[in-house]
């Protein structure tokens, strides 16, 4: 029996899985992409790319598509998209894995302060110009052009379009996995006093966290989304376990 599987993507364990399960031959696996990155890595399964229509539009096409398995496998403050899989879930009655890499937690020598969203990042670089490193997303960059004091360097894997409004802005496009050697050259050659970035876990962007420590860097970090509450997996391994169970015949399930 071929069971249809349908992965939301749009990270590094999302493309990995994939490779792994599309090894089997008793899985159909397609992988779904927001379509939000203008160049995406190569994948080694099937693509759709776009969005559903919310929730009940993801659940139609579950249906329609006689999905067996629905698996989260998004960035971990795709909070929206992580919701709206849990409810089309509940609506198709299609069972949803979320594979949730866990957060960075500080160790000593770490300089973190937590926000919510950009809006307080800004208010927590204060008023005296600062040099800011933003290791952030297209969406989040805007809100610092109320910030003009600062100077930036802005790191994303797409182009800021429009660049910001600011007098001192400097932009690298940039894939991870970034080394914290690396990580911390490129710091101290932009005499960098404070990182603005997300929790994103995982070793692929640590290096930057790391780098801060050892040169005493503040670290200005968004918080964790709340995420539905679905059965998940920390890493890629455990992930593929939990498919395993799934795809496997109801007698060596113990049904």
């Amino acid at each position: 029996m071929t069971h249809r599987i349908l992965i939301l993507g749009g990270t590094t364990e999302a493309r990995q899985l994939a490779a792994r399960l599309a090894s089997r031959g008793d899985l159909d696996v397609l992988l779904s992409l927001a379509g939000r990155t203008e160049n995406p890595v190569e994948q080694p399964v099937p693509v759709r790319t776009g969005g559903f229509g919310g929730a009940q539009g993801l659940a139609d096409w579950l249906a329609g598509h006689k999905t067996d398995l629905l698996i989260d496998a998004t960035h971990p403050y795709a909070a929206r998209i992580s919701a709206n899989a849990a409810e089309a879930a509940r609506i198709s009655g299609v069972p949803i894995f979320a594979l949730r890499r866990p957060g960075w937690e500080p160790v000593e020598g770490d300089s973190w302060t937590l926000v919510e969203d950009a809006e307080q990042a800004v208010a927590a670089l204060g008023q005296s110009s600062r040099r800011v490193f933003l290791a952030l997303g297209r969406q989040e960059v805007a809100a610092f052009e109320t910030a003009p004091q600062h100077g930036y360097v802005i790191r994303s894997v797409d182009p800021i379009e429009p660049p910001l409004g600011v007098a001192d802005a400097t932009y690298i496009l940039a894939r991870g996995p970034f080394r914290e050697a690396d990580e911390r050259a490129l710091l101290e050659a932009h005499r960098i006093d404070v990182i603005v970035a997300k929790n994103s876990g995982g070793q692929a962007t640590y290096g930057k966290i790391a780098a801060a420590r050892q040169l005493g860097i503040e670290v200005i970090l968004f918080r964790r989304p709340q995420l539905p509450e679905v059965p998940s997996a920390p890493d890629v391994a455990a992930m593929a376990d939990l498919v395993d169970h799934f795809a496997a015949p109801a007698e060596k399930r113990g049904v």
